[in-house]
């Protein structure tokens, strides 16, 4: 499968510490931007007079143009040569979206900003580990990918509250003018990272690869469809999304209905606050110890890890309604969060190393993941309305347990020696 030759790159040129810091800039702030859409997207709406169904509906058309965008956007990454500009180019459509939204919120406009800022995200997250493999190599990707969710999530984090604020004390709109006013800085972060420091090479999975007017030597796509270990992961991200995207809204319906029969909804929104803000806080703390133990210990350790958390969880989640230990439990979505958010990427390059199609792959293993997290939802929606709450949470656990077992009986190690890395 590989296609390099003997000799290798990965040791010969160290990046210069400004890209690695502009590369934590361009983290932080592209996350504080995307922060701006998903839920406060729907709450700006809402405040526009939107009813629900016209809101889940241009969030479900944004939704599907991000997962067909993954495999263009994919193929585009491994052949365009300046990783940066396409970065840049996505970050700007993030601030153009924000602003058709804050500023003519009818339907169709809505629909084609929401439909442009999911595009990107076939661009933004892959380019920016295809940018962080370029920098560094495989040998090192795991410190910077932990750095990098690290930084990530901490931007999420930050503007998740500046939002609220400006929420609460100004307007809605302010907020998505706001996420618009972020991509600024994520542009002068971009422009930070030396364009000499990242190999084009080693950012599609040919670290091997020199010359600098002709593109790498690459493996066919049905080679690519060949690599048994890349279908393993994927089939077992595609169950675990689809456990994954329905567990908190099944949760949150949960509390909603509970508040209900408590004559207040005043509580609700503040645990479902806590429910998302603490796994984003472990994540953060956890991240670049994961990167250094991926390297260490190896990945498929950390990906048991990660799996069977979803099990366990959905299991709590089943058996409890308590706010406290509800957000408590929560610490376990944060450590799949930190194990799949620095290993996906990086069991990626492994696994396409020497073959070019780094982020091809990336953007199929997206696709698969995101048909998953799409029809989680509706799916246990039935589930939960045939078998009750209960029953949709030990269904769920069910489904997650299977996907543990194939990774621990199916998905090989793939980490590789430091003499091969």
């Amino acid at each position: 499968m590989t296609v390099a030759p003997a000799q290798s790159f990965e040791a010969s040129s160290e990046p210069s510490g400004q890209s690695l810091r502009a590369l934590d800039g361009v983290n932080f702030f592209v996350a504080a931007s995307l922060a701006g859409f998903g839920p406060f997207v729907a709450l700006v709406l809402g405040t526009e007079g939107w009813t629900d169904e016209t809101i889940g509906l241009v969030l479900s058309v944004g939704g599907f143009a991000g997962l067909f965008a993954q495999l263009p956007g994919g193929a585009l990454l491994d052949a365009a040569r300046s990783k940066r500009l396409l970065v840049a180019a996505g970050t700007t459509m993030v601030g153009v979206s924000a602003l058709i939204i804050a500023f003519w919120p009818d339907f169709f406009a809505v629909s084609a900003a929401l439909m442009l800022q999911s595009i990107t995200g076939g661009i933004i997250g892959p380019g920016i580990a295809a940018i962080s493999l370029g920098l560094v190599g495989n040998q090192m990707l795991p410190e910077r990918l932990g750095r990098n969710q690290r930084f990530q999530s901490t931007g999420s984090l930050l503007a998740a509250g500046l939002f609220g604020l400006l929420g609460y004390y100004l307007s809605n709109r302010d907020l998505l003018l706001t996420a618009a006013l972020l991509v600024l800085p994520a542009l002068l972060a971009i422009a930070g990272i030396r364009a000499d420091d990242i190999h084009f090479g080693r950012s599609c999975g040919a670290p091997d690869h020199h010359a600098v007017k002709q593109p790498p030597p690459r493996i066919l796509l049905r080679a690519l469809g060949k690599n048994h270990a890349l279908l393993i992961f994927a089939g077992c991200l595609f169950l675990f999304q689809l456990v994954n995207a329905s567990i908190l809204p099944l949760m949150a319906g949960t509390l909603g209905h509970n508040e209900v029969g408590h004559s207040g909804m005043s509580s609700s929104s503040l645990i479902l606050s806590a429910l998302v803000v603490v796994p984003q806080i472990v994540v953060a703390l956890w991240a670049p110890w994961m990167g250094r133990k991926a390297k260490t210990w190896g990945r498929h350790p950390l990906l048991l890890i990660g799996f069977a958390a979803l099990p366990i969880r959905a299991l709590i989640f089943a058996a409890i309604t308590d706010p406290v230990l509800l957000v408590g439990v929560q610490v376990l979505d944060g450590v799949s969060g930190t194990v799949l958010g620095v290993l996906q990427a990086l069991v990626i390059a492994d696994l396409t190393k020497g073959t070019g199609r780094f982020n091809l792959a990336q953007g199929v293993v997206g696709v698969v993941s995101g048909v998953g997290a799409t029809l989680s939802t509706t799916l246990f929606g039935l589930v939960s309305g045939t078998l009750g709450r209960g029953g949709s949470f030990l269904v769920m656990a069910l489904v997650a347990g299977v996907a543990f077992a194939i990774v621990w009986a199916f998905m090989p190690e793939t980490r590789q020696s430091d003499r091969d890395a």
